[in-house]
């Protein structure tokens, strides 16, 4: 089957190959027919090398598509069945599953370091133990969660990730209040699902942060109220808040420096909620007064902090309800072989999500 694949970390361009092999079908897993995926900015960021993944590997980890067939053991699913990939499912029974954070299982990590697919010259990872640039794949039952017919394959692959990032990072992880204000700083698609988040949570100012102008013009057509460039924060902290910080402030982004920034714009007493998926020698820094005397809360989001499976229905409740848009976050559409361009696009910024269809 056809499949992009990258042959070593750091290379900017994936080879679309025609000789993957879909491996490990057994008991307890399913086989699916990747029908679309979105290009997340993780699966760059995996590419370069600042989020730990072995090579070779096929990235995506945001798909949806039929199930093909399932292994002995699995119920509640059939071929023929429509569902979107979870790439973080829950166990069910370790530690975190049973304190109600399942979002922090690692079961779906621990299953990411065991080959998925194979070429004749050898084994070959699906990022995150997913891999959805492809046609095919063989995953985890929990990894294929049902979705409704009335949801398009392309809604659903958004919903299995950046969406579900975005809108739980502002509902489920902090939580944002009824006339409350809010800066987001990063708009690619996790930023503006939460921008959308925010406003479904009834803030009052939402301001939306990115150097690109493009994606600051977004953001006001997902609900925020102002949208700046990174060097006009600090004023637009000064007018709307007279001088004292938003009571949220959201980093999509994933660096240092743009998470110490967000620091400072929070209000003393207000809430740092980190979203983007930074590298494990980026470090953060604050010093023991600030943090002591500030009473900054700082809330890592995980895939949303929260139950996803509760997440992914949530979010298709408030699509089919008009309440966000998650048609027109998706202002690309590829086919497979176009993917090396929606690379280029997402790295300049000229795109919220690109769908590659397959």
């Amino acid at each position: 089957m056809r499949a992009a694949v990258l042959h070593e970390i750091g290379q900017g361009e994936l080879e679309v190959l025609d000789d993957v092999e879909a491996v490990g079908f057994g008991p307890g897993k399913v086989r699916l027919r990747i029908r679309a995926t979105g290009l997340c900015h993780s699966d760059v960021s995996a590419m370069s090398g600042v989020l730990p993944q072995p090579a070779p590997f096929i990235p995506g980890h945001e798909g949806a598509g039929e199930v093909v067939d399932v292994g002995d053991g699995v119920s509640g699913l059939s071929a023929g069945d429509r569902v979107l990939v979870c790439w973080l499912p829950a166990c069910g029974a370790c530690p975190s599953c049973r304190r109600g954070q399942s979002h922090l299982c690692l079961a779906g990590f621990l299953n990411a370091g065991t080959p998925n697919f194979r070429r004749p010259g050898g084994d070959v990872f699906g990022f995150a133990g997913t891999g959805t640039f492809t046609e095919e794949v063989v995953v985890g039952a929990g990894c294929a969660v049902p979705i409704p017919d009335d949801v398009p394959f392309e809604i659903a692959a958004l919903i299995g990730c950046g969406v579900t990032t975005g809108l739980g990072a502002a509902i489920n992880t902090a939580q944002v209040e009824a006339g409350s204000s809010v800066a987001v700083i990063g708009c690619g698609g996790v930023g503006i699902s939460t921008i959308q988040g925010a406003r479904v949570q009834g803030a009052a100012q939402i301001i939306a942060v990115d150097p690109v102008a493009s994606r600051r013009e977004a953001a006001l057509r997902f609900g925020a109220t102002e949208a700046v460039a990174p060097d006009a924060l600090t004023d637009a902290k000064q007018r709307i808040t007279g001088g004292e910080g938003f009571d949220y402030v959201f980093e999509v982004v994933g660096k240092s420096a743009t998470t110490r920034t967000a620091y400072e714009q929070t209000r003393r007493g207000g809430t740092l909620c980190v979203v983007g998926a930074g590298a494990m020698d980026d470090n953060f820094q604050a010093n023991m007064f600030e943090l002591f005397f500030d009473e900054k809360r700082i809330l890592p989001s995980l895939y949303g902090g929260g139950d996803v499976l509760r997440s992914y229905e949530r979010a298709i409740a408030l699509w089919r309800a008009g309440r966000i848009d998650l048609e027109s976050m998706i202002t690309h559409r590829v086919r497979l072989d176009g993917v090396n361009d929606a690379l280029d696009q997402m790295r300049t910024g000229q795109s919220l999500r690109t769908c590659i269809e397959l």
